[in-house]
């Protein structure tokens, strides 16, 4: 989902919340992808059929027009979008014997997989929520010398990918060169456990194009000895953002791992922010001409179409934001919004909350 489209949900998730009505009259229906609208204008005319059953005059009558109002809206669509669609209808008046109807159709950015109609005081938005949630990808190793576990953190969700034993033998009570010959042995197996480990994560991890970061766990040196003889490939090592030490390298590993790197996974947003704004503060201190700052100078820049990157804070007007962004879409320039939770992003709002990494200079 693109910044742009994350904003656009938000404000609207946020603004249906805000509804509340006085009884069970506002309705919801949701249209996974794929799904035939026509079957769901059906549906409809059933519910519409039903609410003649209702007792109080005023909320039979709110009821009926809400479902009116999205039967003429289903019968005028030829399929349901691309990603399914949510339809949501109802007197959202706050004062008794008033009227404000309103009917509202929402697209989402990413595939509506849940068929639901309701009519509640509310209306039904967690599918939309659950979409807001983080979906940036862990990769997650838990290994110890019996076994390793492979898995992604997907959001808030852990999957397993796969586990597997090492079948490496216990150590033996012989002495002498048994003892020397069998611990090589051992160690020579530990190795090709490493480097097998090592492998499959390759196959695993290397082609997500969202793996933000790798995480590392099992107990013992176990974890520290796969890193340095199993031979991953760099591009995974440079991923790796820790280490844990943890009791386990099953299922329950994984678990215990993503709990025990909360306070890296807390930090990736910021560090990415960070990154942003060091570029942006670096520049304008050594090459202030391919910079800008300030709402009037950075709208003459993107009139020019000179901006490369746009700097928004999350703190500026929402109408400020889109006038801008809509800007940035005209000269295909990348947005990235800035918040207030780092020493940057403050220093950023101060500056004004608006600023821009040129493409050229501009007189």
């Amino acid at each position: 989902m693109e910044e742009k489209q994350k904003t656009e949900l938000e404000e609207f998730v946020k603004r249906m919340k805000s509804y509340r009505a006085r009884h069970t009259e506002l309705i919801t229906v949701l249209v996974p992808k794929g799904f035939d609208i026509n079957l769901i204008t059906k549906q409809l005319e059933s519910e519409k059929s039903t609410a003649a059953n209702i007792k109080s005059t005023s909320t039979r009558k709110n009821v009926q027009e809400a479902l009116e109002s999205l039967i003429r809206l289903t019968k005028s669509m030829n399929q349901t979008p691309e990603n399914g669609v949510g339809l949501f209808a109802g007197n959202v008046s706050t004062v008794e014997g008033q009227d404000d109807f309103i009917t509202e159709v929402f697209e989402p950015p990413e595939e509506l997989n849940v068929r639901l109609y309701r009519c509640d005081q509310t209306f039904v938005l967690d599918p939309f929520d659950e979409m807001l949630e983080e979906k940036d990808i862990y990769g997650l190793i838990t290994i110890e010398r019996n076994e390793a576990s492979l898995g992604l953190l997907i959001g808030k969700k852990i999957k397993m990918l796969q586990n597997f034993e090492s079948f490496i033998p216990g150590k033996t009570n012989k002495g002498g060169q048994s003892a020397a010959r069998y611990g090589r042995v051992r160690d020579t197996m530990a190795k090709e456990f490493y480097r097998k480990v090592a492998s499959v994560a390759k196959d695993e991890f290397f082609n997500l194009k969202n793996l933000k970061g790798i995480l590392v766990g099992g107990p013992g040196p176990t974890k520290e000895d796969f890193l340095k003889e199993g031979n991953l490939v760099t591009e995974l090592q440079e991923k790796i953002l820790g280490v844990k030490d943890i009791g386990y390298a099953d299922e329950h590993g994984l678990e215990l791992l993503v709990e025990s790197s909360g306070d890296l996974l807390e930090k990736q947003d910021m560090i990415k922010e960070k990154r942003i704004l060091e570029r942006f503060f670096n520049m304008l201190g050594k090459e202030p001409e391919k910079t800008s700052y300030g709402s009037k100078d950075v709208k003459r820049a993107l009139d020019f179409g000179a901006v490369d990157i746009l700097l928004l804070s999350k703190k500026l007007d929402k109408k400020l934001i889109k006038d801008f962004e809509k800007k940035a879409e005209d000269t295909s320039c990348k947005v990235e919004f800035i918040s207030d939770e780092t020493e940057e992003g403050v220093q950023f709002w101060n500056l004004g909350g608006v600023g821009a990494v040129l493409r050229f200079k501009i007189g």
